[in-house]
C-alpha cells in the first residue's frame, strides 16, 4: 500500500493523500519520504497550477509517531547524533518543500492537526479546515519543547505571538471554529465538503497567471523573512515589473474587461 497517494482529481489541481489512516496520518519517515519524493515530483509537473495535501480517513496528521517511526534512508554506519541529524533533516525537507513548491498549497485539514500536522499545515499557503478538525502544538503535552518544524516561526506570524505563545505553552486543543476566527486557517466548512472548497479555490487561483501566482507566493513567503520595508518592496516591484514587461497579461486582462468576458492569460508576449 502507497503511503502516500498522489492524483488529479480537477484540471490542474494535484491532491497529494497521506495514506496511513490506521496511525492517523502520523509522520514517521516511511510517510515523509515519499512525501517529499510527490512533492519534489509535482513541483515540475507543470500541467499543476495548485496543490491540495490532506490525510486519509478522520485525521490530516497526529505528528510523530511514538510506536513505528519507520526508516530514515542512508543512515547506515553512522553514530546517534549524526542520525539524529538526518532524521531532523528528512522532516525539515518536507516543510521547506512545500514553501519552495512552484504551486500554491492548500491545506485541507480534515481532522487532527498535531504537533508536526500542524507544522505540515502552517507551511502550506491556505488551510482550510473541516468542522471536526484541532489543531494542537504537542510537543510540551510530551515533556518536550513545543518549538519544532518551524511551529515558533510561523505560528506567530499566522496568528500573533500572544495567541501563538498561550497555544504553544499550553498544549490546548484549537477547535475549527477558533481557528477560522483568529486566523490560523482560512474558512472551516461541514466535513463532507472539505475537498470540494478546496477545489474551488484552487480553480479561481489556476485560472490566473503562472508567473503572476508563483511569484505572489515567493514574495508572500519572503515578506516573513525581509528585514526591512524597503528591502521587500524592492521584490515586490521587480516581481511585478517581470510580468508586466514579458508578458501580454495586463493588456489582456483590460481587454477581456472591457469584453465582458473572462479573461485568457498566455503568460508570454
Amino acid at each position: 500500500m502507497s503511503l502516500v497517494l498522489l492524483e488529479h482529481p480537477r484540471p490542474g489541481v494535484a491532491l497529494i493523500t497521506l495514506n496511513r489512516p490506521e496511525r492517523m496520518n502520523s509522520m514517521a519517515f516511511d510517510v515523509m519520504v515519499p512525501l517529499k519524493e510527490a512533492l519534489d515530483e509535482v513541483t515540475y509537473d507543470n500541467s499543476v497550477r495548485v496543490v491540495v495535501l490532506t490525510g486519509a480517513g478522520r485525521g490530516f496528521s497526529s505528528g510523530a509517531d511514538h510506536k513505528s517511526a519507520g526508516s530514515v534512508p542512508n543512515v547506515d554506519g553512522l553514530t546517534r547524533p549524526t542520525y539524529a541529524l538526518r532524521s531532523m533533516e528528512v522532516l525539515d525537507d518536507v516543510i521547506l518543500a512545500l514553501r519552495r513548491l512552484h504551486q500554491p498549497v492548500i491545506a485541507a485539514v480534515n481532522g487532527p492537526a498535531i504537533g508536526g500536522g500542524l507544522c505540515l499545515a502552517l507551511a502550506c499557503d491556505i488551510r482550510v479546515a473541516a468542522s471536526s478538525a484541532y489543531f494542537r502544538a504537542a510537543g510540551i503535552n510530551n515533556g518536550l519543547t513545543a518549538s519544532e518544524l518551524g511551529l515558533s516561526y510561523l505560528l506567530p506570524r499566522a496568528i500573533g505571538s500572544s495567541r501563538a505563545s498561550e497555544i504553544m505553552l499550553t498544549g490546548r486543543d484549537v477547535t475549527a471554529e477558533e481557528a477560522e476566527r483568529i486566523g490560523l486557517v482560512s474558512s472551516q466548512v461541514p466535513d463532507g465538503e472539505l475537498l470540494e472548497a478546496c477545489y474551488g479555490i484552487a480553480a479561481r487561483i489556476a485560472a490566473f497567471s503562472r508567473p503572476g501566482t508563483e511569484l505572489t507566493k515567493r514574495t508572500l513567503w519572503s515578506g516573513l523573512d525581509a528585514g526591512s520595508l524597503e528591502a521587500h518592496m524592492q521584490a515586490e516591484g521587480l516581481g511585478q515589473l517581470f510580468v508586466r514587461l514579458l508578458t501580454g497579461n495586463f493588456e489582456e486582462a483590460v481587454a477581456a474587461r472591457k469584453e465582458r468576458r473572462p479573461a485568457v492569460f498566455t503568460d508570454d508576449k
